[in-house]
């Protein structure tokens, strides 16, 4: 056999197999554990410390996720930062960079990398919503410089362990985020999904088990709490972003700045005061959520009665769907007919009534603290004489709310 003939054998073996000679099993199995790493780097670094700041990393610790994600993605830190806090500062608005409100959810699930890039062009964006991101030398002359240079090394790397498997690999890798991130993310999680709080877009949960995207599944939760480190909210949801937070912790790796607030409670107070205030309007979200609770108990309770004053069991439906909604978030055809149904359900028109009343009152920038616990005491006091059992108890708790922190 010639020199040429072997060489030419041994070149289709490397092809074949390159330097491990790795099973299928085990080149899915490390893709798998690559991509959860680039997950993490993302939902860790990118989104929780750059973002948001609600966490610190070790410099160490953030240096390796910077570089991982420069071969892994080729994404700048400023640019990923910049676009992501605009999201929150425009959300569902125009000027969103990746909103399906705006630009619908084909748009954003199948191009989000694309509206991605078009907004990392903006230099007013980046101008504006990009401070406090590294800009130090390597970031200047590498990662920001030559951010094709990191992917083009993780294509080299992964053929020379596997060979023409290698390329699969690659691929898995670079349309992992695009997918996951920029299309999952950012489509689904304002379009499908469960919400456990009312925030003022249309955020959603698109599981309550964040494995596969890193917590990133409980983005109404996000949404909610924005500079929380954690993600889980509910006793049934799980944040696997949290769980690498806490092991960096106990190395003394990470340092979780904030998490969500938890409205606890104590004794009942015969006068709400700034204390009560101050729990109620920093878990207003949460307060929400507990009296739409009560409002879809109430209508379970008075089922038969309120089918009987209405006559007509679809609009109920449609009530235990959309009546604990703010108003501004119904559609409009969904308003007209829940008027109809508040016409002629006077418990839960009073409910529907005073929930409006209670959100106002949070959302009047002119009230001082001292009005706003005035309004509050005044809210109570009307919701304990209103006649309607769920409203009264609801009140009562509001008399003994206090402010908590979530245990780790």
């Amino acid at each position: 056999m010639s020199l040429i003939e072997s060489g030419w054998d041994a070149f289709l073996a490397f092809l074949a197999q390159g330097l491990t000679a790795a099973s299928w099993w085990q080149i899915v199995l490390f893709t798998l554990v690559l991509t959860h790493l680039t997950i993490v780097s993302v939902t860790l670094y990118l989104h929780r410390h750059q973002a948001h700041r609600a966490l610190d990393l070790h410099p160490a610790v953030a240096h390796f996720f910077r570089f991982w994600l420069w071969l892994t993605t080729g994404m700048v830190t400023k640019e990923w930062a910049a676009i992501h806090r605009k999201h929150h500062a425009k959300c569902e608005q125009e000027g969103d960079p990746h909103s399906p409100q705006v630009f619908g959810i084909r748009k954003v699930l199948w191009e989000g990398a694309e509206l991605y890039r078009a907004e990392a062009k903006n230099e007013e964006t980046l101008r504006r919503y990009g401070h406090g991101t590294p800009d130090d030398w390597i970031e200047r002359h590498l990662y920001a410089r030559h951010s094709r240079l990191g992917v083009s090394l993780m294509l080299i790397v992964d053929v020379a362990l596997f060979g023409a498997a290698g390329l699969a690999v690659w691929a898995v890798q670079m349309a992992w985020i695009p997918f996951w991130a920029a299309g999952v993310i950012n489509g689904i999680g304002h379009y499908w999904g469960y919400r456990n709080f009312e925030a003022p877009d249309a955020s959603t949960n698109v599981f309550p088990w964040g494995v596969i995207i890193g917590g990133e599944e409980l983005h109404n939760n996000h949404h909610t709490f924005p500079t929380s480190a954690k993600f889980s909210v509910k006793p049934y949801e799980f944040d696997i972003g949290w769980v690498y937070i806490r092991m960096l912790a106990a190395l003394g790796l990470a340092r979780p700045k904030k998490v969500p607030p938890r409205l606890a409670f104590g004794d009942v107070k015969p006068v709400p005061d700034e204390q009560t205030l101050e729990a109620i309007v920093a878990n207003r979200y949460e307060v929400m959520a507990r009296y739409a609770r009560g409002m879809r108990a109430a209508m379970r309770a008075e089922w038969a009665t309120l089918r009987a004053q209405v006559g007509d069991e679809s609009l109920l439906k449609l009530a235990r769907r959309w009546l604990h909604r703010d108003d501004d978030k119904v559609p409009a055809p969904v308003r007209e007919r829940l008027q109809q149904l508040l016409n002629r359900a006077p418990t839960l028109a009073t409910m529907h009534a005073m929930r409006e009343e209670l959100r106002r009152l949070w959302s009047d920038a002119t009230l001082s603290r001292e009005q706003m616990a005035r309004e509050l005491q005044a809210w109570i006091q009307r919701a304990e004489h209103s006649g309607v059992e769920a409203l009264r108890d609801f009140a009562q708790r509001l008399r003994a709310a206090r402010l908590a922190s979530v245990a780790g």
